[in-house]
């Protein structure tokens, strides 16, 4: 078998749905050229060295994959045999460990987890046969992880250089209430176009997931530096020095200060604390005002930018009638206390959007967990519309 890390096949990027056009702008920032474009994710080629500064360097991405092969397989016994004939004493330690996931639909497989155990026993069988001694496997994604995506007859067989999941991005050691998922928060506010250099206010902040985004791409800090595992870290070849210099790079184009302000308030002093304490994790606490407030009292600068609520969507019985209230009264104060802002409310219920009062100017789509949800952009002209209706373009 080649060295994969420096033997180019190709590599799949995956991502939560409606994430792939923020995904595909930042894998085009880092100057790798996109070949394929869809739902979930995107395709491109490159070694598995090309997928560390991707692991390091995306906010919005899920997985990282390289394809070790691609084969037609009918039913389990094709599969785990065309598996034996991979070199996997050169891929997987012989004393190591892996796991393996899957992405199946074919007609002889009731569960995924059967799929795994034909993944796993080829495998562990391959390497016996070679070295004597058979790996350990199990579920957990810290060590080296394998993913089998096999459609009707066709398979492939891919290394997750990413192990753990990238849509998190590390920092958020507390997770407070019905957190929003970084890479979801990373999408959202990539949407609105702001420029990173302007004013950006997180009523209702929760657990201060949008407010550290904020800060952490206004700053280039990349979810690299907050991490020191990854499945590729396991992979028979891995040279350290690549992950170092990545990391290097990445210190190095990071910025400590930011000439704005960033704004996160909420009526819990237990949701601040946690705020605070996961912004210092990720080391922006110093960039982030923190006020324990009702969201009206918030502080809204004069320099403009944008304002973000994130507010509960009323999912539990019994709660509209008291959100119907909060939302009209997010929307009072946007005319009042937000002029020659951008307005934007987050939310998965269509009834409450409406109690804001205000025409949108955009409804942007995305998923929150399998949420429907809508990103609703309020244009709050200060008298005329002026240059307020200039919508900045965002950084990426």
């Amino acid at each position: 078998m080649a060295d994969v890390f420096h033997t180019k096949s190709k590599i799949i990027i995956t991502c939560n749905k409606r994430l792939s056009a923020y995904l595909r702008q930042e894998v085009e920032d880092l100057g790798f050229t996109i070949k394929r474009f869809f739902g979930t994710g995107v395709e491109l080629e490159g070694t598995v060295n090309d997928c560390i500064p991707l692991n390091l360097n995306l906010r919005c991405a899920s997985q990282v994959l390289y394809q070790v092969a691609s084969f037609e397989a009918r039913n389990p016994g094709e599969l785990y045999n065309r598996l034996m004939e991979i070199e996997w004493e050169n891929l997987i330690a012989f004393d190591g460990y892996f796991s393996v996931t899957s992405n199946v639909n074919n007609e002889y497989i009731t569960t995924p987890l059967f799929a795994n155990v034909k993944v796993k026993d080829a495998v562990v069988d391959r390497i016996k046969d070679k070295k004597g001694i058979r790996p350990n496997s199990g579920p957990e994604w810290n060590k080296a992880v394998l993913h089998l995506y096999w459609q009707e007859n066709q398979a492939d067989i891919f290394l997750d250089t990413s192990g753990e999941t990238l849509s998190k991005h590390g920092y958020r050691k507390i997770p407070g209430k019905a957190p929003m998922l970084e890479a979801l928060a990373t999408s959202t506010i990539l949407s609105t176009g702001w420029d990173q250099q302007s004013t950006f206010v997180n009523p209702m902040c929760g657990s201060g997931t949008l407010a550290i985004e904020a800060a952490l791409l206004a700053t280039n800090k990349r979810p690299g530096l907050f991490r020191m595992n990854y499945a590729f870290m396991h992979i028979l070849g891995y040279d350290e020095q690549v992950f170092f210099a990545e990391r290097r790079k990445l210190k190095d184009i990071s910025k400590k200060e930011i000439g704005f302000k960033i704004i996160a308030s909420d009526i819990s002093a237990d949701a601040v604390s946690i705020s605070q304490n996961n912004a210092k994790t990720a080391g922006v606490n110093h960039l982030i005002t923190f006020q324990v407030c009702d969201f009206a009292e918030t502080e809204v600068p004069e320099q403009p930018g944008i304002v973000f609520f994130n507010p509960e969507y009323g999912e539990r019985l019994g709660v509209h009638t008291k959100l119907e209230t909060t939302y009209k009264r997010i929307g009072d104060f946007l005319k009042t206390n937000c002029k020659g802002y951008r307005g934007y409310v987050f939310t998965g219920n269509p009834e409450l959007a409406k109690k804001v009062g205000l025409k949108a100017a955009r409804k942007i789509e995305f998923f929150n967990g399998k949420l429907d949800c809508r990103l609703m952009e309020y244009e709050l002209y200060d008298g005329s519309k002026r240059e307020a209706g200039e919508r900045p373009v965002g950084k990426g």
